[in-house]
């Protein structure tokens, strides 16, 4: 494998660091040779046993290293940061609560989020949850949806993201065509789900219909096998969904970004030499590939695998070089955000904004 080539295909791609907060050699090199459009943070890159300004300080060094590394000059440099369970970072960062119990709030918290995270150097968060809580069975999604009737999530999730998006940090639309009708959490197994094209555009597509009205330049896919739509692959494989319902039938133009493919919905599914030809022919722009659930050296395998679907006819370098143009279409009106301490008051006021979560958080959800 020829590690100065896989840097041509880097805008496809989205990395999470080994759970440290200083950056580790090996993804120091996977940054060098890669040069990945996107990187996402989780709660073991920060230091949680230290005072702010100290570990705030560890932090900006992360940053400023995981830049030298990849050598881009704009680059992605997300979170999950939704509230509740879904929060990586340590105090005084504010630690919101479940969507659902501030969504009368949520443009109040979707500023708040955005001045915190921008004060990190992030300028993407994977949020807001666009999932209708319609399952009570569901195990993963729950009140991290904003309610339970697309109406509900319509009604919260544009206000947070707007307001967010004023204070330079993106938001994300997850996980469509959605996660809330299933019994069963993508990070341990495959869901499988029989609701047809109609049920879904009834009440599942709603809140993706409406961000995609609202302007959200990205899209996560989820690790869903939707039987009634794609027989074989889940979304993040099935060309019919990513590029046929998402792209051609519901107009969205921005970039489409798959969840984690380590989890374990998609063992095995990214195995074959041409995974990554067929996870970019299927429509997607970036693969998200991260260190707790998997080896992220994987990524240098997909990485070849889309030059050589190119090289061997197998994906249309047209489709490569729209997806490409689509990455830095969106990178090049989003803020590369510096580290900044933010004050007492400022996050004193922000306290204020919704209801706060006091439990513990968790590695991934």
């Amino acid at each position: 494998m020829n590690d100065s080539l896989l840097a041509t295909v880097g805008d496809h791609f989205f990395i999470g660091l080994r759970p440290t907060s200083v950056l580790d050699d090996r993804d120091r090199a996977l940054l060098r040779d890669l040069r990945p459009a996107g990187i996402i943070l989780y709660k073991s890159n920060f230091r949680h046993d230290l005072p702010y300004r100290d570990w705030l300080s560890i932090h900006r060094d992360l940053i400023a290293a995981i830049r030298d590394a990849s050598q881009r000059d704009k680059q992605f440099i997300a979170i999950d940061h939704e509230g509740g369970r879904v929060c990586r970072t340590p105090p005084p960062i504010t630690r919101f609560s479940y969507a659902a119990r501030w969504a009368g709030t949520a443009e109040q918290v979707g500023d708040a989020m955005g001045v915190e995270l921008a004060s990190l150097g992030c300028n993407l968060n994977f949020a807001p949850v666009l999932d209708i809580h319609s399952n009570p069975a569901n195990p993963v999604i729950g009140e991290r949806a904003f309610g339970r009737s697309a109406d509900d999530v319509i009604k919260s999730m544009l206000p947070f993201a707007k307001a967010m998006e004023r204070r330079g940090v993106r938001a994300c639309g997850k996980h469509f065509p959605g996660h809330g009708d299933t019994q069963v959490d993508s990070h341990h197994e495959l869901p499988v789900l029989d609701l047809d094209l109609d049920q879904i555009k009834a009440r599942e597509l709603l809140p993706f219909a409406a961000a995609i009205a609202g302007g959200i330049g990205m899209m996560m896919t989820s690790h869903i096998l939707y039987r009634k739509l794609d027989a074989n692959d889940p979304v993040t494989l099935s060309r019919a969904i990513t590029h046929g319902l998402l792209r051609e039938s519901m107009k969205f133009d921005g970039v489409i970004v798959s969840d984690d493919v380590g989890m374990r919905a998609m063992a095995g599914r990214l195995d074959a030499p041409d995974s990554g030809a067929r996870f970019m022919a299927a429509g997607n722009d970036m693969l998200m590939i991260c260190s707790h659930l998997t080896d992220t050296e994987r990524a240098r395998g997909l990485a070849q695998s889309i030059i050589n679907g190119v090289d061997q006819g197998k994906l249309d370098p047209a489709v490569l070089k729209a997806s490409s143009q689509r990455v830095r279409a969106m990178l090049d009106s989003t803020a590369q955000n510096a580290v900044s301490e933010l004050s007492g008051e400022v996050l004193a006021r922000h306290r204020a904004a919704g209801t706060q979560f006091d439990a513990a958080t968790v590695e991934v959800v």
